[in-house]
């Protein structure tokens, strides 16, 4: 005769504690996916092989439970809610990273020196060009930014000129440039001085 316990056990074990490791370990999956996609795009190279080594590994053990039981429900449900999330999830965490750098683009009407001042004393790197706007003579202001950065960038470029037009592109790869000196560095800038983990550097 079968005891009750062990009877029991299985149920939840089938029902409830592997569709919850199905769940967490494709969060996980997804997310690691996420950036993974995101530094490839970046071009780190080692880092990103990496990443997909461990993400491979954990959508095997998912996968694989869910192939052991085709007739259970809560593992589909488990995989799917666990790939949404992680979704957000990788979005999120690459966020708080803020890996990679950008061009910042600032097109204003009126010329303002002390906007320029202010971004070099900061230890911005700025080029200004005159330029023809569709209502007249514009200033447009081009800048590569840390993507760290960018906020306090914006912030002094709307203190100073409130309501310009702004844009911010992805750059892949950048040679030389000014860039502010932090005092303190954390995962991001030990990432970014690991020359050998981006292509073409």
């Amino acid at each position: 005769m079968a005891d009750p316990f062990q009877i029991i056990m299985s149920i939840n074990a089938g029902w409830l504690f592997i569709p919850v490791l199905i769940f967490f370990a494709t969060i996980a999956d997804v997310s690691l996916g996420t950036i993974r996609v995101i530094f490839v795009s970046r071009g780190y190279k080692v880092l990103s092989a990496g990443i997909g080594f461990t993400e491979v590994l954990i959508w095997l053990f998912a996968i694989g439970q869910i192939m052991r039981n085709l007739g259970n429900p809560t593992y589909y449900l488990a995989n799917a809610a666990g790939f949404a999330l992680g979704i957000f999830t990788g979005m999120l965490v690459e966020e708080k990273l803020s890996i990679g750098i950008n061009i910042v683009q600032i097109v204003t009407p009126q010329h303002h020196p002390e906007l320029l001042d202010i971004l070099k004393n900061s230890r911005y790197g700025v080029t200004a060009i005159d330029a023809q706007g569709s209502k007249g003579p514009v200033k447009v202001i081009l800048s590569i930014v840390k993507r760290e950065d960018v906020p306090h960038y914006l912030d002094i470029v709307n203190q100073f000129q409130p309501g310009a037009f702004f844009s911010v592109q992805n750059v892949r790869l950048v040679h030389e440039g000014i860039f502010p000196v932090r005092q303190f560095r954390d995962i991001r800038g030990y990432l970014g001085s690991l020359r050998f983990l981006h292509k073409g550097r």
